[in-house]
């Protein structure tokens, strides 16, 4: 018999870029877990891809086209989801962008905002949407809810050449740190995903070369990239009741690359 905690039956996350990568595979693991789903991201193909994929665990799931970089687009589509769910008990602000490798010297303002209103703007719009629809719940009696931000092990590495990438990270990190202190009392809670080498589009370039692939991977203790499906069990455990008591934490996953 499951654990019962574990159970997220009427539980509704939002994930955002949730039609591939690693937010895919976080989606698939609270779907089989028995919670709701919907998912943004701005490719409509992709999204209708990743809905299919999640219905076939048989809860509830529905996708929008959401710029997260683009504010009244996240307050549109999260009054659209709050429309179509009734609510939202896990905001996961997983939309990112990675950098072209750019030395620091060479960093163009365009490329600076550009990850910036992605990285960072976006998981500010996004989380904040969710943060004012948990707070209004908890003042209703109905207290609880997972603020989640995807930030990376480039936030506590040196991430040479993805400055601005690292920047928006680390800035997560500690976004997210502030909000698990201020909410704690509405029953909120707070905490980051620090993903390592994880194989998903953003990362396929890199894997790929050859070079790049021959150095890294031997540093990995667990011996093999990461993937989406690595993601699950954490996303089930934050959106769970189990986790109730567990905030402003940064849960590294890694394989072991970090410590070694």
């Amino acid at each position: 018999m499951a654990y019962k905690a574990f159970d997220l039956t009427g539980k509704v996350a939002l994930i955002t870029g949730g039609n591939g990568g690693i937010g895919l595979g976080m989606g698939k693991a609270i779907a089989e877990a028995g919670g709701d789903v919907c998912i943004w991201g701005t490719n409509a193909d992709k999204n209708a891809a990743a809905v299919e994929e999640l219905k076939k665990s048989g809860t509830k799931v529905s996708s929008l086209i959401c710029d997260v970089s683009n504010q009244q687009q996240v307050q549109d589509c999260f009054g659209e989801t709050l429309k179509q769910f009734g609510r939202v008990d896990g905001c996961f602000a997983n939309a990112g962008i990675s950098s072209k490798g750019t030395k620091f010297t060479d960093i163009e303002d365009a490329e600076w905002q550009k990850i910036m209103g992605i990285n960072m703007d976006g998981a500010f719009y996004t989380m904040q949407e969710a943060a004012r629809h948990m707070v209004e719940r908890a003042e209703n009696g109905d207290p609880g809810g997972r603020l989640v931000g995807t930030a990376s092990l480039a936030a506590v590495s040196g991430a040479a050449r993805n400055e601005h990438y690292a920047a928006t990270k680390g800035g997560l990190i500690s976004m997210i740190r502030a909000l698990s202190v201020e909410l704690a009392g509405k029953g909120i809670t707070a905490n980051a995903i620090l993903p390592g080498w994880i194989e998903t589009a953003m990362t396929e370039a890199s894997f790929n070369w050859e070079k790049f692939a021959s150095n890294v991977k031997p540093r990995i203790p667990a011996r093999r990239w990461g993937n989406p499906e690595d993601f699950g069990g954490i996303a089930v455990y934050i959106m769970s009741d189990a986790s109730s008591y567990h905030t402003g934490d940064t849960f590294l996953i890694d394989g072991g690359y970090f410590l070694f």
